[in-house]
């Protein structure tokens, strides 16, 4: 059937957001069609069998979920579920010429005993704790607000009630406060990269925009904790694809939108598939899709340019790595976050030689192992092998730098990544990598260009542009943070207010504008 005709909604793009707000619309009775370029939905929140004639099913761009809130979950039936990783983190380091790291998680006194053991007294551990108790009390408070009205800024600062939390995670370079609460390089590198994911920043940039992705990372749940994805990504995508399906929504994959034409009032968007093109009606549309795509789109003027800045890479392993850290189980360090080059030191000369257009000469990225808290994306003969996946998030690799030759760069880059981490294994991970139905090691690997080309993220970036602070900053965020220049048309992406991340707010927030009718520009 063609998606032509008339509806209530139509939905640019088909990936977890604009699922979510599909669903919502559909159970409140409206008719909606969901418009997806890709013969598949999900959009980055997708999981996939990259590997030739292996059946291990990888989350391939989005892996861990921390902001999608229950409630959505909750309203939209979901069957869908996450795990705890009862690992936080591990970090590597030699001291003294000995090899020893940091253990976070597990239970509180093996905490304090990996802290007192790396840095040899109990400050750095208290510090921890004064500093995350300070994140988890904002997290409380802040995370219940993204799916309601959008506060202003003085109402959510009432709210936090924090004047030292507020001046830390608002108004002062993250930096500021890392330096002044921590000693030791390495804890300071710890909690400075989720300020850098999917953000090429310094710790001390002025526009903050390293902060605002801190924020995100620690209030996700009200907890800041991260979870796994049972199932893989693709199985919270899917399971919204049956909902809004079950709801009566249309999903007309492989048919790409390629104008939308508004009054303000009533709205027609022209899409186009492989052998057909037309045209469907709508009272309103939502773009699931990039600000710059919805210029596009609209004919409008195009946002500033973004710049994605990260490496992903998925493997597959017959054996976890051993460690050169005798204290530490493989299992226990590959469960939560391995960090890799990832001191405070660290990260700044990595940035401060990527701005300057070279690639780190100690490229820093953070791995974990899914399988080891949900075998079940394993088929029961790899499980039974004991195999096992690696995913790999660098930091610190933007776009510009894969400009003269995205394959070349892309090689290099993987190389000098993988060494780093081979510094702190007992053994090479090439030893321990399966290989493929054509004998190729299973390692997959995508830059910026490669998700800008794959997914039409701009620039390669995850969150389609700098993330924005969870309140009213003016402009036309509307009171949900969906509206832009069009009274019908709403940006329910990851480039909307209180967007970025596997979340489903900017989805909930659009569907619940057009519920209410609150979706008029400021």
């Amino acid at each position: 059937m063609l998606p032509s005709g008339s509806y209530d909604a139509v939905i640019v793009g088909g990936g977890h957001n604009g699922l979510v707000a599909a669903a919502y619309l559909a159970r409140a009775g409206r008719s909606v069609l969901v418009l997806e370029r890709l013969d598949h939905t999900g959009g980055a929140a997708v999981s996939t069998r990259p590997f030739a004639g292996v059946d291990a099913r990888l989350s391939r761009y989005s892996y861990l979920v921390s902001l999608l809130p229950p409630k959505i979950v909750r309203d939209l039936g979901l069957d869908f579920r996450t795990r705890p990783r009862p690992v936080s983190s591990y970090t590597p380091a030699d001291r003294d010429g000995r090899p020893t790291g940091l253990l976070v998680g597990g239970d509180e006194a093996r905490t304090r005993e990996s802290f007192a053991r790396l840095t040899g007294s109990e400050r750095e551990y208290a510090a921890w704790r004064r500093f995350y108790a300070m994140t988890a009390r904002v997290a409380r408070v802040v995370f219940p607000t993204l799916t309601e009205p959008l506060p202003h800024r003085e109402e959510l600062r009432r709210r936090v009630d924090d004047a030292d939390a507020w001046r830390a995670l608002f108004e002062e370079p993250v930096g500021v406060t890392i330096e002044e609460t921590f000693a030791d390089d390495l804890v300071r590198g710890v909690v400075l990269t989720d300020a850098l994911i999917g953000t090429f920043a310094d710790a001390h940039d002025p526009s903050l925009k390293q902060n605002r992705c801190f924020l995100y990372h620690v209030i996700g749940g009200g907890t800041g904790a991260w979870d796994v994805p049972v199932g893989g990504m693709g199985a919270l995508t899917d399971a919204l694809a049956d909902a809004a399906r079950a709801a009566g929504a249309h999903l007309a994959t492989g048919h790409e939108a390629v104008r939308i034409d508004t009054d303000g009032r009533t709205a027609e968007v022209t899409w186009r598939s492989r052998d057909a093109e037309g045209t469907a009606a709508a009272r309103h549309v939502l773009v699931n899709a990039s600000p710059a795509e919805l210029a596009a789109l609209t004919g409008a003027s195009p946002p500033p340019p973004a710049e994605g800045a990260q490496l992903k890479v998925n493997m597959l392993l017959t054996r976890l790595p051993a460690l050169r850290d005798p204290a530490v189980d493989p299992r226990e360090a590959f469960t939560g976050t391995f960090h890799i080059a990832e001191g405070y030191g660290q990260l700044a000369a990595a940035h401060a030689r990527a701005a300057a257009g070279a690639l780190p000469e100690a490229p820093p990225a953070e791995i974990y192992c899914h399988s080891l808290t949900d075998p079940t994306i394993l088929g029961p003969d790899l499980a039974e092998r004991g195999l096992h996946t690696l995913t790999l998030f660098g930091l610190h690799t933007p776009a510009r730098l894969f400009a003269r030759d995205n394959d070349a760069v892309r090689a290099e880059l993987l190389a000098a990544t993988l060494a780093q981490l081979d510094a702190h294994l007992a053994e090479p991970l090439a030893g321990c990598l399966a290989t493929d139905a054509d004998g190729r090691p299973c390692v997959e690997a995508r830059t910026p260009l490669d998700l800008e080309r794959d997914l039409r993220l701009p620039g390669g970036h995850i969150f389609h542009r700098d993330l924005s602070w969870p309140y009213a900053e003016g402009a036309v965020a509307g009171p949900w943070g969906v509206a832009t220049a069009h009274p019908n048309v709403l940006l329910c992406g990851a480039g909307a207010v209180r967007g970025g991340g596997v979340s489903g707010v900017p989805g909930h927030n659009a569907a619940m504008a057009v519920l209410t009718g609150g979706h008029a520009p400021h």
